[in-house]
């Protein structure tokens, strides 16, 4: 993705990579401060979201006893959940 982007301009490669970089620093501190997903609330799975600012993109991931696991950095709008499989 951060190839992608920085094609289209160079350094905005970097400004994703730092953007997604920033999430999931926030995600490390405040991880319930995510909502759940939507899509995912009546499966019972408690998977979280953290939305990026500038760019399309979503983390999904699911609080563990002992750690987060990150489950995808997706596009917001492609491919709904393609990543939901991960998580079963």
């Amino acid at each position: 993705m951060a190839v992608w982007y920085d094609e289209r301009r160079p350094g905005l490669g970097d400004e994703f990579v730092a953007e997604v970089s920033s999430a999931l620093a926030r995600i490390g501190e405040v991880p319930g401060a995510f909502p759940s997903w939507p899509a995912t609330s009546a499966a019972s799975l408690h998977i979280r979201r953290a939305v990026l600012d500038r760019f399309p993109y979503v983390i999904a991931f699911e609080m563990r006893a002992e750690h987060l696991l990150v489950l995808a950095i997706a596009h917001a709008k492609r491919r709904p959940l393609y990543w939901l499989s991960r998580a079963l």
